[in-house]
């Protein structure tokens, strides 16, 4: 029996280490194998990923293109975590949101999940949310010297922090117990509504609680506005960093230390399915911050302390189900990435206020990551990982040349007012808008695989959002308004509208096109109809007219079957009463015997609007 070296790490001793150009070497065979005859980098460039923010990911990373020392979980810059420990062993704080106006009702949620595992309260007050005096009865029996509330109040921000903090007071909570987000936010206020609203009252708040109240924090510089704009990573990083130094600026010349306004500050991120990027925005935005307090004087105040919420912009509102696994997805990243809250919205939270089943999945998604999943064992797990630090070091560059350019601009405030803010998010909207279109960024149960059967939730609509400002956009929203309109023909007719599926030639041949034809066309509440038995010339006439088609077929097969019968089936389609004939394939493929195609890339939202235009379903 060979005994092998008590090193652990001999196996593979024996074998030489692999090189970079070898690696590009095989790489390269596998592309020519392909038909793309490219070599050295440009191998791996097409097999790079274009990001957002001028971001790539690569197919391979190793350890001389990792980023600089990012230091220990609790030290400067805090890339790694904001304490030693990370969120172990007890996980991150789960904070659940409530939306409703009804104190009654809102008191009873709050206690049902703090009952069951969520540890903080975030709370819309004032405007459409909770009226301020009713605040004492949303929080009846609840133990506030355990459970942090932070408020979301808009222009009524003031007001609900008095409100609360006579709360702590009139039921004895210690000021050194009390733990809060006062939810002060002005120029988020004005992201949302195009108001300005005065900081002073913010700073005045802001000096007395940092005097008496260690726990609790006045200013939240929530990103979301600018996030639900449609900005990209780098974007709403480097604008929380606009605003947070804005806010440090009010908070240093209404007499504040730099470390006590520091301490004042509390930050809200949003996290999507897409994991990494997630993780990487949350270490990024430790180390910026970390930079400014540096660059203010401070630079042992602390890490950032951050509130992530999934978000609203991936939710869809229909097959609103899989939103249980993009929040899933988002959750686990935001607590990797080292957030020190994280709020997981309600899986129905675009079609309303949420019932207590969604509230329960909710608040569940923290609990099975925390305590089946294991992941506040490790602290900051994603660190070493060569792909997640260069990308947390590009982001951070990223945002950072974008808080500059915001800074030259006169600062946040000026940003917002001048337009530039609202500019910029709207362009990278529309770049993304295009993705979204031509589903080269698809969205299960909307843009693939929608299920045109599914009966509809229906929820008690919620109080109504603020508006003026920046506007508030959805991955699902051109292609909702598509089926918006199937849904109205529905209504009037008794039935979708409908396009034939013309299947030719035996299943090996017609089945991947087929597919890809049917997911298009429901994507905008289209019914695809097709006869079980494959069509040709002679059956098509019959076979479309028995699928009640609304004057449109499409030609399902492979490119060679094409040239042998595309041009007569598109005839006998014709002939029964087709006026558009798609073929799905390459465009050119059969020239002269089909009108339109259709085919991986294209522009599906303007394909199937003008579908629905010519089947005369209205707007």
């Amino acid at each position: 029996m060979t005994v092998l070296p008590d090193d652990g790490l001999s196996l593979a001793a024996e074998f030489p280490d692999a090189t970079h150009e070898q690696w590009q070497r095989l790489v390269e065979g596998v592309l020519r194998k392909s038909g793309k005859d490219v070599s050295g980098g440009a191998a791996e460039d097409v097999l790079s990923t274009k990001l957002q923010d001028g971001l790539t990911t690569r197919p391979l990373y190793t350890a001389p293109e990792t980023a600089p020392d990012t230091g220990f979980p609790g030290f400067a810059p805090f890339v790694r975590g904001g304490s030693p420990a990370g969120n172990a062993p007890a996980g991150w704080d789960v904070r659940q949101r409530h939306l409703g106006s009804d104190p009654v009702r809102v008191n009873e949620a709050i206690l049902a999940d703090l009952e069951n595992g969520v540890t903080s309260l975030w709370l819309s007050v004032g405007g459409s949310g909770l009226p301020v005096e009713a605040l004492p009865r949303a929080l009846d029996g609840v133990y506030l010297d355990l459970a942090p509330v932070s408020l979301d109040a808009g222009a009524d921000y003031a007001e609900a922090a008095r409100a609360l903090l006579r709360l702590y007071a009139e039921r004895e909570v210690p000021p050194g117990a009390a733990r809060a987000s006062l939810g002060a936010d002005p120029l988020g206020h004005e992201a949302r509504t195009g108001t300005a609203l005065d900081p002073a009252e913010a700073v005045e708040l802001a000096k007395d609680v940092a005097a008496g109240h260690p726990g609790i924090r006045t200013l939240t510089v929530d990103a979301l506005p600018y996030h639900e704009a449609g900005g990209s990573a780098a974007e709403e990083l480097g604008l929380s960093l606009a605003t947070g130094v804005a806010y440090l600026r009010a908070l240093t010349d209404g007499g504040l230390g730099v470390e006590a306004a520091l301490g004042q500050l509390e930050f809200r991120y949003a996290a999507t399915a897409d994991q990494f990027l997630t993780i990487a925005k949350f270490r990024a935005a430790r180390r910026l911050w970390a930079r400014i307090a540096q660059a203010c004087g401070a630079p042992d105040a602390g890490a950032q302390r951050q509130h992530a919420v999934t978000s609203p912009v991936m939710m869809t509102r229909r097959d609103p189900w899989v939103n249980m696994l993009r929040t899933t997805v988002a959750c686990m990243a935001a607590g990797v990435g080292g957030a020190d809250s994280v709020t997981v919205l309600p899986f129905d939270h675009e079609l309303g206020l949420p019932d207590a089943f969604a509230r329960r999945i909710a608040r569940n998604t923290s609990t099975i990551l925390i305590e089946e999943s294991h992941l506040a064992r490790v602290v900051d797990p994603a660190g070493g990982s060569y792909y997640v630090e260069q990308l947390t070091d590009e982001l951070a560059h990223a945002a950072w040349e974008f808080f500059q350019t915001v800074e030259r601009a006169g600062g946040q405030a000026a940003a917002l007012r001048s337009g530039l803010v609202a500019e910029r998010l709207a362009a990278t909207w529309a770049e993304r808008a295009q993705k979204l279109a031509k589903r080269r960024e698809p969205v299960t149960g909307v843009s693939e695989f929608p299920l045109l059967s599914e009966k509809p939730l229906e929820r008690e609509p919620a109080p109504a959002a603020p508006t003026g400002g920046l506007p508030r956009v959805r991955r699902d929203e051109a292609y909702e308004a598509l089926r918006a309109r199937s849904d109205a023909h529905l209504a009037a007719t008794g039935a979708r509208p409908r396009i034939f599926l013309a299947a030719l030639g035996p299943a090996s041949a017609h089945t991947a096109r087929a597919t890809f034809a049917a997911n298009l066309f429901q994507a905008g509440g289209v019914e695809p109809v097709h006869d079980p038995v494959s069509v040709t010339d002679l059956t098509a006439a019959a076979a479309y007219a028995a699928s009640g088609a609304d004057g449109m077929a499409v030609l399902c097969s492979s490119d060679a079957l094409y040239e042998e019968q595309a041009e007569a089936v598109a005839a006998a389609l014709r002939a029964a009463g087709a006026r558009t004939v798609f073929l799905a394939g390459k465009p050119g493929t059969a020239a002269g015997a089909v009108d339109e195609y259709v085919f991986a890339g294209c522009d599906a939202v303007a394909v199937l609007s003008s579908v629905l235009d010519r089947m005369g379903v209205a707007l």
